[in-house]
């Protein structure tokens, strides 16, 4: 890595004397140089840092440092990232290695707990991204969450809301001046508000063309990015050198095509109702001068020499419809498409909304002006329709897309437009392939369920899927049968099973986790005979022992010490056993077991055979309020003469203060947070 840093700085001289020939002046020169010498220094430090604990850090200067290298990427990704590592920090018990511990966290270290912490932390890195509270709350609903439920809507909502404030409280600070070009603007990023935006019936046939344009182009972005992210994987598995060196070509390219571009556009006259400064004087705004004579501004330059906001807000902007040429906007378009594809894969932290915005808007903005006077609707709503009709056609979402333009632009005479072209883009981006998110899952090797079950799937039935031979364990194991099971098989659950004395098959009692195994392994709850514990079995251990690491190294089979001796003795499992498992029998369609293991986000599900003279105990369905329940289960043990039915209508038994009594309630919280999934 260090000759290979030595021999790209020996190259900086000539790279920069062969430049030196095509820019204009040494200062836009001193400018490519400055970007690409902090660029590779960053890739540098990130590929050295890669296999450190630090990677939240990582990706919040990552990001910094990308965004300002004026590389195409977004921050939407790395924002989201970024507040998923925050709340699986504290799903996880805080950072003992920073002292960044409290004791009211731990109640968070469980598998529901931690999903929700995570879902919460996605919809915080949307509002933040965008100052889209509700656009943030949507998004983890549509795209983040497997399943939803109430108490994570409100929690969410919550979340984004101290967002939206703490973002209003920086924005007084940087409204001083202080946060250099990033931090300028409001809550509103792209306010394109306007109180002439009409629209009339004839203004409809080009929103539609819009929405199968989007929906093509963002199904051909999709394969596109599939074929370049398959390449990079390829590039990239040949070690770190190759990361940094493909980073650094990708930068040298961006770099060179946004300095040179602009020479094959013309100057322009600057308008005489200009709002600000024409030509532009400084580092932002929407008349770069760039080699033109005064009185005179580059289209392409103002594009190309501005962040990624205030492009998408000269896009976005009214009233400017002779501002750019039509040229210029599909030079742009297809610059932005190209390095948008590139951009992403490479080592860096990025994201795919922003990108996907710009290059929606440029198309946008194209179309418009190829409409000219036969539309009502002034260039700037046609840009930001051309990004709903990309992101639609890409993304494949449409409720949270919806939400978060309505919001940047602060204009909701949009929403009917808005809402036909997301649909249209969708449906026809739907006929050629998958949304990216998926396509990005399914490329590194992640589990994955669809959202729906196939045809197929309703004409099998589970016990045509299930694979053997069956791993489980008996309530009462062997210590040698235990290590030998978790060192040849690499599941996560095992049912434990009990032998019936008047039955000629085995009970299911439950199931245990391979991280609970560990754990009684590791603290050594054995017994010398198979004789039953009970509850005793946990006074040896307390809760922290089976919460879930979120991060580092997991416990491993392989580092647990067991002699020869302790091989011979045994282990109560029920105790430690989740008894009330997600229960199916083999005939039940492979449709249905695959959506109920979706919609009530399982991570394991039981298949029992089913018996000719299985006993019918009853039927559940209504009779599941508060007081019938409480009447059932004092019924059955026979109490009711302790508490009599009158008692029920009293809140306090609805409060557990006098039927808690009877229950064994650290076996209930054991199994019900101790387990992967939802009891």
């Amino acid at each position: 890595m260090t000759k290979l840093a030595f021999r790209i700085l020996q190259l900086k001289p000539f790279l920069l004397s062969g430049l030196r020939g095509i820019l204009p002046s040494y200062r836009k020169l001193f400018a490519f140089r400055y970007y690409f010498i902090f660029f590779f220094f960053f890739m540098l430090f990130e590929s050295l840092l890669a296999t450190s604990p630090c990677f939240l850090k990582l990706q919040i200067i990552g990001n910094i440092s990308a965004v300002s290298a004026s590389l195409y990427v977004g921050k939407a990704g790395p924002m989201v990232h970024t507040g998923s590592c925050i709340a699986a920090l504290l799903g996880q018990g805080g950072s003992k290695r920073y002292g960044l511990t409290w004791r009211w966290v731990r109640f968070f270290k469980n598998d529901r707990d931690r999903r929700d912490l995570v879902t919460c932390g996605s919809a915080a890195g949307i509002a933040a991204a965008f100052r889209a509270p509700v656009g943030g709350v949507l998004f983890a609903l549509e795209e983040m969450a497997s399943w939803w439920r109430s108490a994570l809507l409100w929690r969410t909502f919550f979340t984004t809301a101290v967002v939206a404030v703490v973002l209003r409280g920086l924005i007084d600070v940087c409204n001083s001046g202080k946060c250099g070009l990033f931090g300028k603007g409001g809550l509103i990023m792209f306010n394109v508000t306007n109180e002439n935006a009409v629209y009339h019936l004839s203004d409809v046939p080009p929103v539609l063309v819009l929405g199968v344009i989007g929906g093509i182009l963002g199904s051909f972005y999709n394969f596109l990015l599939k074929k370049v992210l398959q390449f990079y994987n390829s590039i990239n598995a040949r070690g770190r050198a190759h990361k940094i060196l493909l980073a650094s070509s990708i930068s040298i390219v961006t770099s060179c095509l946004l300095f040179g571009l602009p020479w094959l556009s013309s100057c322009l006259p600057c308008p005489i109702d200009a709002l600000e400064a024409c030509p532009t004087i400084g580092r932002s705004g929407n008349y770069k001068k760039y080699q033109c004579p005064p009185g005179h501004y580059n289209d392409l330059a103002s594009l190309f020499f501005n962040t990624n906001d205030d492009a998408i807000k000269n896009l976005f902007s009214k009233n400017t419809d002779s501002e750019f040429h039509p040229i210029s906007m599909l030079i742009f378009f297809i610059t932005s498409y190209v390095l948008g594809i590139l951009s992403y894969g490479i080592v860096v932290p990025s994201g795919l909304f922003v990108p996907v915005i710009v290059t929606g808007a440029s198309y946008g903005r194209f179309v418009g002006i190829l409409m000219g006077s036969r539309s009502s609707l002034n260039h700037g709503l046609f840009a930001v329709l051309g990004s709903a009709s990309f992101l639609g056609g890409s993304m494949r979402m449409t409720v949270s897309l919806c939400v978060i333009l309505l919001e940047i632009t602060n204009n909701l005479l949009l929403l009917p437009l808005v809402m036909v072209v997301l649909l249209v883009s969708k449906t026809v981006a739907d006929a050629f392939n998958g949304n990216v998110y998926d396509m990005i899952i399914k490329l590194k090797g992640l589990p994955y369920l669809e959202d729906h079950a196939e045809p197929y799937m309703r004409q099998l039935t589970v016990v045509d899927v299930v694979k053997g031979p069956l791993q489980f364990l008996n309530g009462i194991e062997k210590v040698h049968t235990i290590v030998h099971v978790l060192k040849t098989t690499g599941h996560n659950g095992f049912p434990v099973i009990d032998e019936a004395s008047f039955a000629n098959s085995p009970i299911s009692f439950g199931v245990i986790l391979r991280a609970h195994l560990i754990v009684l392994l590791k603290k050594k709850v054995f017994l010398a005979a198979p004789i039953p514990t009970g509850i005793d079995a946990f006074n040896q251990l307390c809760s922290d022992d089976f919460a879930k690491r979120g991060s580092g190294k997991r416990d491993m089979i392989e580092d647990v010490e067991i002699t020869e001796e302790e091989m011979e003795m045994f282990i109560d499992l029920h105790p430690f056993t989740n008894t009330s498992p997600y229960t199916v029998v083999e005939t039940m369609s492979l449709a249905k077991a695959l959506m109920l293991f979706r919609q009530a986000g399982l991570r394991h599900l039981l298949v029992v055979p089913k018996f000719s003279c299985a006993r019918l105990t009853d039927r559940v369905g209504r009779d599941l309020t508060g007081f019938e329940v409480l009447e059932a289960y004092y019924g059955n043990l026979g109490r009711l003469a302790i508490y009599p039915l009158d008692s029920f209508e009293n809140k306090d038994c609805y409060e557990g203060r006098k039927i808690g009594r009877g229950l064994n309630l650290q076996a209930i919280e054991f199994a019900g947070r101790g387990d992967t999934d939802e009891t």
